[in-house]
C-alpha cells in the first residue's frame, strides 16, 4: 500500500517539477504545498492525508529523498479543505489524531529552546546500541536490551530540535454575543521556529495554524491524570497580517503600481479612495493618504532616531462620520489595531506583565500600539479614555518604544506606529463662541505629540447638506462611484512605496520650508504685545519635513521637491489656522494647543500680575480687586481681570484673606 502511495507520490512531484525547483533554488529544505493541487491530483493521496497525517506526510518526504531531489527535507502544507477548518471551540475527543486548521491571535509565545527527539544507548553487557524515540515530556530510556539487561544504560548521542509552544486565542470578530474566547497550546519545530518565522508568530499575529491535534495530560499532583488538554502540533503556520514592509508584490502589481504614480491626477485619487463613502473632507483625506504611505524613519549624528510615522487627530461633532474613517483606514493598513477609548486601559494600548501558568513565571503582553508595529493605530473616542491611561501613550507616540519595569520583567518594546486619534468636543458638538483648544478635553502634553489635528463641524449648508443626503442615499442603493483606486491595489501601492521609495530632501524643498518657518515665526504683530505669539514650533518643522516625504512617495519619487514641500505647507495650514488662529489678535499662535493658554492671555495675566507688584508697593500686601480694576482701567475690561484673579487662585499664586480682597502667597 505504502509503496503505491510513493508511487503516485513521486508521480505529483514529476508534475510540480517546476513549482518544487523555484524552493530548491532558494536552498531550502522546506517544500510548500496546498492540499487543493494534491487532491486535484489524487483522491487517494488526498484521503489519506486526512485520514493519516502524519505517516503520509512522512511518505512525501521519503519520495522526495528517493527522487534524489533533497535529502531530510519538511513538506508544509499551505492550505486544506472547508471542512477541516474549525474554530478552537468546536474540537472534540473525535478530531485528535486529525489534520486540521484554526485561526486566532497569538497571546503567549515561550523562548525557542532545543527538545529531545531520539536518544541513542549503549548496552555495557553486549554493546547493542538502542534508539529510543522520545515523544513524551518525560526522557524514556530503553526498557530492557535483547541481551536481557534492563538497567544501566550509557547515553550515546542525543537528537534535538528547536522547539517553541504558542498560546492561541480565538479572534473577537468570531464570537457571538457573550462568548468568551477560547485558548489553544501550538507547538512549533525545527524551521517554524526560524527567526524570520518568529517574527511572524510574536504575541498579537494574527496566524492561521495547520496541523495535527494531540492530546496532553493535566498535570496533577498525584498519580496519572485522566484528563487531557487538546494541543496542535503544527505542520505549517500562515501569517494573516503583514505589515507594509512585508507585503508580497508581483511583477504585474509593479506595472500597475508605476502606471498609477504617472498620473498627474495622483494625489486627488489617493484623497479620493480613502473612505469613499464619506462624502467631503478632501483635505482631511489627503492628509489620512499621506499618514499611510509615512515619512523616513531617520537616525542622527548624535545616535538619536527621529520617528517617520505621522499622527493624526480629528476632533468632530457627532455624526462626522470621524469612525468610518478610522475603521476604512484600519482595514486597507495591513498592520493595524482599532481600539475605543472607553475599553482601553495603558496596559491594553502599551504592554503588561501577567503571571505565566506553563513557565511559572512573568510574561510580557504585547499591548496595541506595540501589535501594530510598522502599521496603524486607529484610536476613537481618545477623551472617554482616563487620564492616566492616555499618558502611556506618550512616550509610544514620541520615543515609538514602550518600557516596561514590572515584577521581575525589564523590556523596551518597539513601537513604530502611526496613530490616527478621534475625539469628541467637551460638551459633545463644539461651541462656536469658546476658543476651539479649551474645547478638546485632551491634555496638552499628548496634542503636542499630533503633526495635525483637524476639527470637522457640523454646521447647516443647504448646498453641501445635499451634496451629503444625495451620496448617502446613492451608497445605500448601492448606486455610488467607484473608489478612484480599488482599495487591494491602494493597499499594495502604499506598500510598495514604504519597501521601496525614500525621499531625500532636495535644496528646493528646504527652502521653501525654511521660508515658511521664518517667515510665519516673525510674522509683524498687530498691535504692541508684551509678549509675542508662537505660531509653529520646531515641533511643526519636523511634522513638514515627513508631510514632504511623505508627498515624495505618493509619486514613488525619491527626492522631495519645492512642490512636495508647498503640499506639506499648505496642510499644515489649514490645520494652524483652524487650531492655532487667535481671535483677539488675529495672529496664529501654536500655544493655544501646546499649552491650552495663548499669547494674548499670558499677555493679560502678565498685566495683571505688574498691576499687583505695583499695588503691592504703594498699599501693602492686601490689595483691594476694585484698586485693581482701576489700575488697569483701559487695559483690560472687568469681567477679564475677574476671570485672571480667579486663575490665579486656582492656580495657587494668590488667595482672598477677606472679601474683596486679594494676596500674593
Amino acid at each position: 500500500m505504502n509503496e503505491d502511495l510513493i508511487t503516485e507520490v513521486k508521480e505529483f512531484f514529476e508534475l510540480h517539477k517546476k513549482e518544487l525547483g523555484k524552493w530548491l533554488k532558494k536552498g531550502e529544505r522546506v517544500i510548500h504545498l496546498s492540499f487543493h493541487d494534491i487532491a486535484a491530483f489524487s483522491h487517494e493521496i488526498a484521503d489519506q492525508l486526512l485520514a493519516k497525517p502524519e505517516e503520509t506526510l512522512s511518505l512525501f518526504e521519503v519520495a522526495l529523498e528517493e527522487m534524489n531531489l533533497v535529502s531530510n527535507a519538511r513538506v508544509r502544507l499551505t492550505e486544506l479543505p472547508e471542512s477541516q477548518n474549525y474554530k478552537i471551540r468546536e474540537l472534540r475527543a473525535r478530531h485528535l489524531n486529525q489534520l486540521i486548521a484554526i485561526e486566532g491571535i497569538v497571546r503567549q509565545a515561550s523562548d525557542v529552546r532545543p527538545q529531545v527527539v531520539n536518544a541513542r544507548f549503549e548496552c555495557p553487557s553486549c554493546g547493542t546500541i538502542i534508539s529510543v524515540l522520545q515523544l513524551e515530556k518525560k526522557f524514556r530510556e530503553p526498557g530492557r536490551c535483547a541481551c536481557g539487561r534492563k538497567t544501566g544504560f550509557k547515553l550515546i548521542s542525543k537528537e534535538m530540535v528547536d522547539a517553541q509552544r504558542l498560546v492561541v486565542e480565538e479572534s473577537p470578530e468570531t464570537l457571538k454575543g457573550g462568548e468568551q474566547p477560547r485558548r489553544l497550546s501550538i507547538f512549533l519545530k525545527e524551521d517554524l521556529v526560524e527567526p524570520k518565522m518568529e517574527e511572524k508568530t510574536t504575541p498579537g499575529s494574527r496566524i492561521k495554524a495547520i496541523g495535527i491535534l494531540k492530546e496532553i495530560p493535566v498535570p496533577i499532583s498525584s498519580g496519572i491524570s485522566t484528563r487531557f488538554d487538546f494541543a496542535l502540533e503544527a505542520n505549517n503556520v500562515v501569517p494573516l497580517e503583514e505589515s507594509f514592509e512585508e507585503l508580497e508584490i508581483t511583477e504585474e502589481d509593479e506595472k500597475e503600481i508605476k502606471k498609477l504614480a504617472s498620473d498627474k491626477r495622483i494625489y486627488e485619487k489617493l484623497a479620493a479612495s480613502i473612505a469613499p463613502s464619506i462624502y467631503g473632507y478632501d483635505e482631511i483625506k489627503l492628509a489620512i493618504a499621506l499618514q499611510l504611505l509615512g515619512g523616513v524613519r531617520k537616525r542622527k549624528s548624535d545616535g538619536t532616531k527621529t520617528r517617520g510615522d505621522i499622527h493624526i487627530l480629528l476632533v468632530g461633532d457627532p455624526g462626522v462620520a470621524k469612525s468610518v474613517l478610522l475603521k476604512f483606514v484600519a482595514s486597507i493598513a495591513p498592520k493595524s489595531r482599532y481600539i475605543a477609548g472607553r475599553a482601553a486601559t495603558g496596559a491594553g494600548l502599551t504592554a503588561t506583565v501577567v503571571r505565566d501558568e506553563f513557565l511559572r513565571g512573568w510574561a510580557l503582553e504585547a499591548g496595541a500600539m506595540v501589535l501594530a508595529n510598522r502599521g496603524i493605530a486607529c484610536l476613537d473616542e481618545l477623551e472617554k479614555m482616563s487620564p492616566e491611561d492616555r499618558s502611556a501613550m506618550h512616550e509610544a507616540m514620541e520615543q515609538q518604544t514602550v518600557t516596561i519595569s514590572k515584577a521581575n520583567v525589564q523590556a523596551t518594546l518597539r513601537a513604530e506606529t502611526a496613530v490616527l486619534g478621534a475625539a469628541n468636543p467637551k460638551f459633545g458638538r463644539f461651541d462656536p463662541y469658546e476658543p476651539i483648544a479649551q474645547q478638546i478635553e485632551i491634555t496638552p502634553t499628548l496634542l503636542n505629540r499630533f503633526d495635525l489635528i483637524f476639527i470637522m463641524k457640523d454646521i447647516p449648508d443647504r448646498e453641501k447638506d445635499e451634496a451629503i443626503a444625495t451620496h448617502v442615499l446613492l451608497e445605500h442603493k448601492r448606486k455610488a462611484k467607484k473608489a478612484e483606486i480599488d482599495p487591494e491595489l491602494l493597499r499594495k501601492y502604499i506598500s510598495y512605496a514604504r519597501q521601496k521609495i525614500f525621499p531625500e530632501l532636495t535644496d528646493g524643498a528646504i527652502e521653501e520650508i525654511k521660508k515658511f518657518y521664518v517667515e510665519l515665526r516673525n510674522a509683524p504683530m498687530p498691535g504692541e504685545e508684551m509678549i509675542r505669539p508662537i505660531p509653529i514650533s520646531a515641533r511643526q518643522l519636523e511634522a513638514l519635513i515627513r508631510l514632504s516625504e511623505a508627498s515624495a512617495r505618493a509619486r514613488l519619487s525619491n527626492k522631495v521637491t519645492r512642490e512636495d514641500a508647498r503640499r506639506a505647507i499648505q496642510i499644515m495650514h489649514f490645520y494652524l489656522l483652524q487650531v492655532g488662529l487667535d481671535k483677539e489678535t488675529g495672529a496664529i499662535d501654536i500655544d493655544r494647543i501646546i499649552t491650552g493658554v495663548p499669547a494674548s492671555e499670558r499677555a493679560k495675566i502678565a498685566f495683571v500680575r505688574e498691576a499687583i507688584s505695583k499695588l503691592e508697593s504703594r498699599m501693602g500686601k492686601q490689595i483691594a480687586i476694585a484698586d485693581l480694576k482701576t489700575e488697569l482701567s483701559g487695559k483690560l475690561s472687568e469681567s477679564e481681570v475677574d476671570e485672571i484673579i480667579e486663575k490665579l487662585r486656582r492656580e495657587g499664586d494668590i488667595f482672598e484673606p477677606r472679601k474683596g480682597f486679594i494676596q500674593r502667597i
